[in-house]
């Protein structure tokens, strides 16, 4: 596995990372650490725009432990977990005080009858009492910093333990102390191994036994820093523990397993420290599914929030989700310990031409660019293959070179080539001596380069020499045992180093105060109502979103002197407030070209509207606007993370296609065109059978409009849906045809 290299940190951190012992990383970008004033800053809604950092340290390396409810009675569980504590304390060098209210000594250490009676300040309390509840207080007298409860029976059974949880909250604010579970485990106390060196990864579980895995790497040469075993996080949560881990300079990399989170503004805001000091962060999500989300809020008592927005908020700021633990393990360990690339290419370097067109194919499906050398590299590399074989990438050696001394003039040529980044060789099997001289080739050169060298052992047995002592033994070699998780981690690994590279927080441009249009806006807003289409456009015009030319009437006569201001052809639609679904029930005609047809179409919708028993606020008459490309952008109100902006596809087939990407603000307009190109519509903004590209540019200021009346109108504006919005030709702008609004 992957040694002592480092990722990537800010140039602030340089100091601290030298003190541990650690090279330090080049800084890739400049957005600067906020300073106290920023920590105090709120946006236009009142939510903070940067997280603080809480600290920690005590609770890891605590001088002083508390263990409330110590025992060292035979075949108790309390015996047990206390005998691992006290071997744990003595590990880390922490003095610990057991507290029993009739044991005169625990395990032949004195034995306190209570909190009060505690000889000295203590940093950390352990819970082992079954209602954690009434300690609380005790602990806030004697002013301890930090406590786990690991008592069970909380929100994770139900409404009732959900209210109890609620209360342990609450006394837990009140005491001034932070506190780590209820419904946790052991794991913050297991033993690291403090022989390897590197670049650690810093676990955070929800679920103890889901960071099993990864804590197993230690045997494979992979460090470990920290365990976070957040349990149903009444108080301490996982964005705590990312803030925390993102300044420590020993972190390579943070992997989370997250069944669900308990708020996702925490969450977004640790997400962002960690992409501004260039820590990547990798998880696993629980909720992909109905199914998962109900048992992972059954599990853990929190929301898991809708799966699309919590997976494109990671995307968003940087967090690289996973599907299996597996993954979490292999994609950590290799952003934890790899250089920055110094290129993006992939080359693929084999034995077998099968495997190397194999992998090949997943790796391009996946995204990952594989450029073809140049015709004077594959001169040079046709010096030691023979020329019917091809060597442009994948190259496929043939076999007999890899036995001797060409084995290693073909790798050093590959890897001095400047569009290759990244060698990924696939050995699919043992082959004595040949696959040990491939092995041994492929470390050294690693050695020797920046670039990263990876290796898929495919062997079923994983007993080789070449494997576990070669492979395994190097610092620098990243060994995978599937095609698929080497894809993935170098993916993951290629993909966080362009984004840290460019990274600007967008927290750092977020709206502090109202704009004008906002208190143009709070003027129309009705609490608790739909808005009519005409109130719902009024709306867009305060905050400049271009509407058609339209006029409200309630007579014929009137509407026949409308369209003649608005122009023919015009469109007619009946307008009143809760009236979401015109369409279907005949209140829109379009095309209407006369006087004749206007008086008619009148009558004719406010008889529908008789008939439908809806009361109108009258019948609009708009502008015919010609065709564009029709998408609809909207707002919806997230449980997790508040306010979400979606663009997709509009007009009828939107809800058919469901071809849409969201973003949770702020975020700017590089994200606005970031969602476009993830749309797969998104070849009909560029034109397609000689329409006219379309004006990508005003759809992307309508999407920034739209996160703006977001977060200013915050809970207020419960859902906005403006669809269809017809993006006319470049440089035409936008138009918003329709549009539906709900205040909350």
């Amino acid at each position: 596995m992957l040694g002592s290299t480092h990722g990537t940190l800010t140039t602030d951190f340089r100091a601290r990372v030298e003190a541990c012992g650690e090279k330090p990383r080049p800084a890739v970008h400049s957005t600067a650490a906020p300073s106290a004033g920023d920590l105090a800053a709120l946006d236009v809604s009142g939510r903070p725009l940067y997280s603080e950092v809480p600290d920690l340290d005590r609770f890891f390396r605590p001088e002083s432990v508390a263990v409330i409810g110590a025992s060292d009675a035979e075949g108790r569980p309390n015996s047990g977990i206390t005998r691992q504590l006290i071997a744990w304390a003595e590990r880390v060098g922490a003095r610990i005080h057991p507290v029993h209210p009739t044991r005169p000594s625990v395990f032949g250490l004195p034995c306190h009858a209570s909190v009060a009676d505690l000889p000295g300040p203590v940093d950390l309390a352990v819970l082992l009492v079954g209602d954690p509840l009434p300690v609380i207080g005790e602990l806030a007298t004697a002013k301890v910093k930090f406590a786990v409860a690991f008592a069970s029976g909380f929100a994770e059974t139900g409404d009732a333990g959900a209210v109890a949880q609620a209360r342990l909250a609450a006394a837990v604010r009140r005491a001034g102390l932070r506190l780590l579970g209820p419904n946790t485990n052991l794991n913050a106390f297991e033993t690291f191994r403090d022989d390897l060196d590197g670049p650690a990864i810093a676990l955070i579980t929800q679920s103890g036994h889901q960071g099993r895995p990864l804590h197993t790497l230690q045997e494979l040469g992979i460090r470990l820093s920290h365990w976070a075993p957040t349990g149903n996080e009444a108080d301490l949560e996982t964005s705590d523990f990312i803030s925390y881990f993102a300044e420590r300079p020993e972190v390579g990399a943070i992997a989370c397993y997250v069944e669900g989170l308990k708020d996702g503004r925490a969450f977004l805001l640790a997400a962002d420290r960690a992409a501004r000091n260039g820590v990547p962060v990798v998880a696993v999500k629980v909720g992909r599914t109905e199914t998962g989300a109900r048992t992972a809020a059954s599990h853990t008592g929190k929301l898991t929030g809708a799966d699309t927005v919590v997976d494109a908020a990671m995307r968003q700021f940087g967090v690289i989700r996973v599907d299996g633990l597996d993954e979490l393990q292999d994609t950590a360990a290799l952003l934890a310990r790899a250089r920055a690339p110094q290129a993006d290419g992939v080359v693929v370097y084999s034995i077998s031409g099968g495997t190397g067109a194999h992998f090949a194919d997943l790796a391009t499906e996946a995204g990952l660019t594989l450029p073809t050398l140049s015709a004077a590299r594959q001169d040079e590399l046709h010096q030691w293959i023979p020329q019917y074989l091809s060597v442009a990438n994948p190259v496929d050696n043939g076999g007999h070179p890899v036995g001797d001394w060409r084995g290693r003039k073909i790798i050093d040529a590959i890897l001095a080539d400047p569009s290759v980044g990244v060698l990924i060789c696939p050995i699919t099997g043992p082959f004595p001596p040949m696959s040990d001289r491939l092995a041994q080739d492929l470390v050294d050169a690693a050695e020797r380069t920046d670039k990263l060298v990876c290796v898929i052992w495919g062997s079923p047995l994983g007993t080789e020499d070449a494997y576990r002592t070669t492979l395994l033994g190097s610092s620098r070699v990243a060994t995978f045992r599937t095609f698929g998780n080497c894809i993935t981690a170098v993916r993951a690994y290629l993909g966080h180093h362009r984004f840290t590279a460019g990274y600007r927080s967008p927290f750092t441009d977020a709206p502090r105060t109202p704009s004008p249009s906002y208190r143009k806006a709070q003027a129309l807003m009705r609490p608790g109502e739909q808005l009519s289409e005409h109130a719902a456009k009024q709306l867009l015009r305060a905050y400049g979103i271009r509407v058609p030319r339209e006029q409200l009437v309630t007579s014929a006569a009137a509407a026949v002197r409308a369209a003649g201001l608005v122009g023919y052809p015009v469109v007619m639609k009946a307008s009143a407030p809760q009236l979401a679904h015109k369409t279907e029930l005949g209140l829109v005609k379009i095309g209407l070209t006369s006087a004749s047809q206007i008086r008619d179409t009148y009558r004719e919708l406010t008889d529908i509207a008789r008939y439908e028993d809806i009361e109108l606020d009258g019948v609009l008459v708009c502008q015919m606007v010609e065709r564009g490309v029709e998408m609809v952008v909207g707002v919806t109100q997230d449980a997790l993370f508040g306010p979400t902006v979606t663009v997709g596809l509009g007009g009828v087939l939107v809800e058919v296609l469901r071809d849409a990407a969201v973003r949770v603000p702020p975020f700017g307009e590089d994200q606005a065109r970031a969602m476009l190109t993830e749309l797969r519509g998104h070849p009909l903004l560029e034109g397609v059978r000689g329409a006219p590209p379309a004006d990508v540019d005003a759809l992307v200021e309508v999407v920034l409009r739209v996160q703006r009346m977001a977060l200013e109108l915050g809970d207020e504006l419960s859902e906005l849906d403006i669809n269809p919005l017809m993006v006319l030709p470049r440089g035409q702008g936008a138009v918003a045809l329709d549009a539906l609004a709900i205040c909350r």
